[in-house]
């Protein structure tokens, strides 16, 4: 009689699991291949439209007519997904990114969601940087919609021109000199619309910081590059009292810590005063050797351009105001709004 128990169980689950690791790892693989195989191919369709498009000069109603009559016999032959729609989609993509290693150094990421969401970006620049970040972040759709619809390149941007040149490099290079330039990672506003919080302010700061804790991720990829959570109310002691830092992030980019204090109110010179002492309190107690100088954000509900002026806020190079939104402005808000930061910003650093 066979012996059904001849393998023990604990060995026998290792197995499973170590089998079921290698299924599931060759299933993403052959994933990732058809998606990276269906956005070449896309690809391929809208260069052959655009060379068709060439020889008939260029002409929009020869485009439009050539764009149905493709689309009336291959929707028959290949299915529905080659309407008119999705044609003029393949053909966008192309003209948008005409140089295929480019995309190609991108796509193991992305899905063609990803890519019509970044060809619904006019700016030549921000398309490249949206489809650069959605792949190494390996945001969803719905992150990278999400993103595109709050200008969260443009609010990466939203620092004074001098610092313009420096971000634009950053794209580029990635780690070259970012303890340097702790301003490009600063943002505001920062927009916070996923805490589910009113607009009104009803809620307390402890209600603030407790829904950050419960959507931290989405916090933390608001917050931009490089922030990792340190701890909620870190307690610090001195010889004389007991003090309690609302939030405590790492960024390993600039290699330093990052307090914030969360304010639900408009900010004040007290609240800069008290910053100015916990960031001087952390560098003398917490901060190791190979750390930069610890960075201080006030995260309020609005500035003021008169604490940028007039406070120690003003020309320093460790403390930061940055205003947050509970909701997601129109895009002439979100305008508006970063115009009235960058002035902030650029009377905090006048000399």
């Amino acid at each position: 009689m066979q012996d059904n128990n001849i393998v023990p169980n604990v060995q026998l689950n290792d197995i499973v699991n170590d089998i079921r690791n290698i299924i599931q790892n060759a299933r993403n693989k052959a994933y990732a291949t058809i998606n990276q195989n269906l956005i070449h191919s896309n690809w391929e369709i809208g260069r052959r439209i655009v060379e068709e498009e060439q020889q008939g000069k260029v002409r929009a109603e020869y485009g439009m007519q050539l764009l149905k009559a493709l689309s009336l016999q291959l929707t028959t032959e290949m299915g529905k997904e080659y309407n008119t729609r999705n044609l003029w989609y393949f053909k966008q993509f192309y003209l948008c990114f005409p140089d295929w290693q480019i995309v190609n150094a991108c796509v193991h990421n992305l899905k063609w969601t990803h890519i019509r969401s970044i060809l619904r970006v006019s700016d030549p620049k921000a398309r490249l940087w949206y489809l650069q970040e959605a792949s190494q972040q390996m945001w969803s759709t719905r992150t990278l919609d999400r993103n595109v619809a709050s200008q969260y390149y443009y609010r990466l941007l939203q620092t004074s021109d001098e610092h313009k040149d420096i971000v634009e490099n950053e794209m580029k290079t990635l780690t070259k000199g970012y303890a340097d330039t702790p301003a490009m990672f600063i943002k505001s506003p920062i927009v916070t619309e996923f805490l589910g919080l009113p607009r009104e302010m009803t809620y307390s700061e402890n209600e603030l910081e407790s829904s950050i804790i419960t959507h931290l991720q989405k916090f933390l990829m608001e917050m931009g590059k490089g922030y990792a959570f340190v701890e909620r109310q870190q307690h610090i002691i001195t010889d004389t009292q007991d003090y309690y830092i609302d939030l405590v992030f790492y960024n390993y980019l600039m290699k330093c810590f990052v307090l914030i204090d969360l304010k639900t109110t408009k900010i004040t010179h007290q609240d800069v005063g008290q910053m100015d002492m916990y960031v001087r309190m952390y560098d003398d107690l917490k901060r190791t050797e190979g750390d930069n100088p610890t960075i201080g954000i006030l995260l309020c509900s609005e500035t003021s351009q008169d604490i940028a002026r007039y406070s120690v806020l003003h020309d320093s190079k460790q403390l930061f105001a940055s205003k947050y939104l509970t909701y997601l402005p129109t895009e002439e808000q979100l305008k508006e709004e970063i115009e009235k930061q960058k002035e902030i910003f650029r009377l905090q650093h006048i000399k």
